[in-house]
């Protein structure tokens, strides 16, 4: 399988490390940054282009590692034939690429990726979609060469599970940001806290996270909820923030 990268950016660079890593044929990076391509192309040990007209045209798969936005615009005025062009969004439809190709799918990463650290792709599970089963059957394949997670996920499914990462990752991820700046206030370290992120972490894992939830909150413990949002006073966004979470918290139904 010959295969087209769009983008350059953490996924791209991640998913595209991981792939050729397992000996998929990664023949060209295109994008719109020349240097981030440039430097892309050179750990992928192959060419890029920044020109629609230069995309080779003998490729098997176009897979678009870029933001939901950019999709209309870098597909606009491409060559396509009979390849198979997939996004890998979490929260748009697979019918959003079929007014540019004939062949299309989705090829969804669950993880969060980042250029400093590497993951281990063989736990990542990826989301397939594709309007024919000759293409599903081609990202079914692509998915097993990094993964041992490969599901077929419809795209509403797909978008319901994409609102739900945001909670569990970028939400909990600012929380943990919010905590480190509010130890920084008392010339604490964040590595404090790590031990009880990584056991809220590991239960979360064993059990329903509802059935595990700790904290005044759920206790019903008003003095100390008080004492906090009184402690939050010079942050009233956080205060806010610390308010409607703990009322959700103490009204959650399973």
């Amino acid at each position: 399988m010959r295969i087209v990268l769009f983008g350059n950016g953490n996924l791209a660079t991640r998913l595209g490390l991981a792939l050729q890593s397992k000996h998929a044929e990664i023949v060209q990076v295109f994008g719109r940054n020349d240097i981030g391509c440039a430097q892309l192309a050179a750990l992928l040990n192959c060419p890029y282009t920044c020109s629609k007209e230069q995309i080779t045209p003998d490729a098997d798969l176009f897979l678009l590692a870029v933001s939901e936005s950019a999709i209309p615009e870098v597909l606009e005025g491409v060559s396509i034939t009979r390849q198979l062009v997939v996004h890998t969004s979490g929260s748009i439809p697979m019918e959003s690429l079929i007014p540019f190709a004939g062949n299309c799918g989705v090829f969804y990463p669950l993880q969060t990726l980042s250029a400093q650290k590497a993951v281990d792709f063989s736990t990542v599970p990826i989301c397939i979609e594709a309007n024919k089963e000759e293409n599903l059957q081609m990202l079914m394949e692509l998915g097993n060469l990094i993964s041992d997670q490969v599901s077929c996920v419809g795209s509403n499914q797909r978008r319901q599970l994409h609102l739900a990462a945001v909670f569990v990752c970028n939400f909990v991820n600012h929380l943990y940001a919010v905590g480190e700046q509010l130890l920084r206030e008392q010339d604490l370290s964040f590595d404090l806290l790590k031990p009880l992120i990584r056991e809220t972490a590991e239960k979360a894992m064993m059990f329903s996270p509802a059935d595990v939830q700790t904290g005044p909150a759920v206790r019903g413990n008003v003095p100390v909820l008080d004492l906090h949002q009184q402690m939050l006073v010079q942050h009233p966004e956080w205060q806010h923030l610390y308010e409607r979470i703990s009322h959700d918290i103490s009204t959650f139904k399973k």
